[in-house]
């Protein structure tokens, strides 16, 4: 079995907790993601958030807010369910099943982001074609 380490995408494109709404959503577009981890500063990389693309469908369109004031850590998830690098791949399926995550972030023992694991790295990376479809049909289902 893999490890995350051979699955994820390294040096995920960051932003800061200062930054605005409306800079992390151009970079979704330019980077053509769907999140981007937030962290503590450029020196630590270390992981405090993320935030998404639903977090900013979600939070700032209904109430058609001002995406230029509003900064990330208005938005952002704050509490992130992570892998360890040497995890097995396995671990990382179960945890975006059981959690409805379509991506989780690789951090290292110091809780610095080093990768990204997305749906598509698991479909295309890992030839475990019944497990990817699990994955996606648990994490496409309705929440209560």
């Amino acid at each position: 079995m893999k490890t995350c380490n051979e699955v994820m995408t390294k040096h995920p494109t960051c932003c800061l907790p200062s930054d605005s709404v409306s800079k992390v959503a151009n970079l979704m577009k330019v980077e053509d993601v769907g999140s981007i981890p937030v962290i503590e500063s450029e020196s630590s990389k270390k992981l405090i958030g993320i935030v998404t693309d639903r977090d900013l469908a979600l939070q700032i369109l209904p109430d058609e807010r001002n995406s230029h004031a509003m900064s990330v850590v208005d938005v952002m998830t704050h509490e992130v369910i992570t892998c360890r690098e040497s995890d097995d791949i396995q671990k990382a399926v179960d945890l975006m099943a059981n959690h409805q995550l379509r991506r989780i972030p690789i951090v290292d023992r110091d809780h610095r982001i080093i990768g990204i694991i997305s749906q598509a790295d698991i479909a295309t990376r890992v030839n475990k074609t019944e497990e990817t479809a699990e994955m996606v049909k648990e994490i496409s289902q309705p929440t209560s």
